[in-house]
């Protein structure tokens, strides 16, 4: 495991610094699309209208079996190939594990919000949102637009950042290779509509168990992030507000990370929203805290988030030292 730790500080590193390049997953398929692709081939051969919910349930779960198997077999063989190349293979598997992180593509696709609305201003913070989150941009005025960026900041922090670190931590390239596979699908056939509630049920509550573990510790993290940037009052309501409101979400997981950033953040986040022209209505979280938030709190959460990220490598670092110094 203190190899892993030294692998994943330096995938870290590579992905806060570099990202996902754009012009070569225009070249070349990401992972995760391949991941997809495998995901569609088994939802359209075993997901037909005219098949009956037990046979659906069945075959979801046995579809996501499969894929998890294979996934993790990817994960050890290829790390079995990148072994024996030494500092090479080192240097290889951490670039491969920095290409599951999203440090970088997170912060970018948050910071294009506080742009848009900067430079295109309601219509430009709408369309820059609509990029990250499924609710309908047409239905939110600029404060709305500037929470919407925040919880979905907060949310993948968790299961685009904090999640694929920790398998990664726990079971190398195939337990990561795997927990992405899983996200996937959760993200593709893990939502409750006609087409899916039965398919994707394995999908979607073993998502929920594989990202227990990393939202409560991203609870932590933000609280470190939010320490740094603004003290230790910050922090304990980052935590304060995770413990009281994080099972006001509907997600067993999101809550955590956003209740906690509206508590560093001292904001009121989720509540009512609108998908698809349908209007969801959910309770606020930190519902005493104003929910009039703005650019500015964009900038702020992104300098928590930035700091949270830095807290979970140094974390990597500190846990690598100690496993050494036993």
């Amino acid at each position: 495991m203190s190899i892993a730790l030294a692998v994943l500080f330096v995938a870290l590193a590579i992905d806060r610094v570099v990202g996902d390049p754009p012009g070569l997953w225009r070249r070349v398929p990401h992972p995760v699309v391949l991941f997809g692709r495998a995901i569609s081939a088994l939802d359209r051969a075993f997901n037909r209208k005219r098949m009956p919910p037990d046979t659906r349930r069945f075959n979801g779960t046995a579809s996501i079996v499969v894929l998890l198997a294979g996934s993790a077999l990817a994960g050890y063989l290829l790390h079995a190939l990148l072994a024996p190349l030494g500092a090479l293979g080192f240097l290889a598997e951490a670039v491969v594990v920095a290409v599951f992180l999203a440090q970088k593509s997170l912060h970018d696709h948050v910071r294009a919000v506080a742009r848009g609305l900067r430079r295109g201003g309601l219509d430009g913070g709408r369309a820059a949102v609509a990029m990250i989150v499924g609710r309908d941009p047409a239905t939110l005025d600029e404060p709305a637009v500037c929470r919407a960026a925040i919880e979905s900041l907060a949310e993948n922090f968790s299961d685009g950042v904090v999640a694929p670190a920790l398998w990664y931590a726990i079971a190398g390239l195939p337990g990561l290779f795997a927990y992405k596979m899983l996200n996937t699908a959760d993200s593709m056939i893990g939502h409750k509509t006609p087409k899916h509630i039965d398919f994707g049920r394995s999908s979607a509550r073993l998502d929920d168990l594989a990202n227990l573990p990393a939202a409560r510790l991203s609870v932590l993290l933000i609280a470190a992030g939010a320490w740094l940037r603004f003290g230790r009052s910050s922090a304990r309501r980052a935590v304060g507000v995770a413990l009281r409101d994080s099972g006001l979400h509907r997600s067993p997981n999101s809550g955590w990370p956003e209740a906690a950033m509206a508590g560093a953040l001292g904001l009121g986040l989720a509540g009512p929203r609108v998908y698809a022209g349908v209007r969801v209505e959910e309770p606020m979280i930190n519902a005493s805290a104003s929910r009039i938030a703005s650019v500015a709190d964009i900038d702020r959460a992104l300098a928590v988030f930035r700091n949270a990220c830095g807290a979970l490598a140094v974390v990597c670092a500190l846990v690598f030292v100690l496993a050494k110094m036993l």
